[in-house]
């Protein structure tokens, strides 16, 4: 009994999925150093115990909401797109996009609201981290509302299958899981 080459075939990842998620591990080195670093420091100084407190709780709880939100209105995206519902495919993306900008626009109004306070990243090591740990991290939901908004125009015109849409996907869903480990480190400890 002879098996066939296609049983043994291993099947094979697009390259663009894989440059992606190489993208992701590089990306995930360089937030896992910086959330690495804050814990070295906040473990190491005793100073920071009353600094988090001037953050406001109530409103990134309010954000991670808006942005766990989106990762939803993400996945329902992909599955419009593999349906090849393309009316519901850019509701979807729309919504998307208005959540990532959403959040953008919080996280805008609390910088405005901690630097009125005087809390600018010049005002310690804590702040620096926030600024630089969180500020990264809005670089790059307003990364993904941009990719997220060229795909919006594509499927009005030459988006022909929803891999495009999985590989945006993955991207909104990594930096999701970047904000639930920076809303409970930065804002609950």
């Amino acid at each position: 009994m002879a098996i066939s080459a296609e049983a043994h075939a291993t099947p094979s990842i697009p390259a663009g999925k894989m440059g992606v998620w190489w993208f992701l591990a590089s990306e995930i080195m360089l937030f896992g150093g910086l959330i690495s670093s804050f814990i070295v420091f906040r473990l190491g100084s005793a100073g920071w115990a009353g600094e988090a407190a001037h953050l406001s709780v109530p409103i990134a709880a309010v954000n991670t909401l808006v942005l766990l939100t989106s990762s939803l209105t993400m996945v329902q995206a992909f599955a419009m797109a593999e349906r090849g519902d393309q009316r519901r495919l850019r509701n979807y993306l729309a919504l998307t996009i208005l959540l990532g900008l959403t959040f953008l626009g919080i996280k805008a109004y609390e910088y405005t609201s901690e630097i009125r306070e005087g809390f600018t990243p010049g005002t310690g090591i804590f702040w620096s981290f926030y600024y630089t740990m969180t500020g990264l991290h809005a670089l790059h939901v307003l990364a993904g509302a941009i990719v997220n908004f060229s795909l919006y125009v594509l499927v009005g015109g030459s988006l022909r299958n929803s891999h495009r849409v999985e590989l945006a996907g993955l991207y909104w869903h990594f930096v999701d899981i970047v904000w639930i480990f920076l809303f409970p480190l930065v804002y609950l400890t």
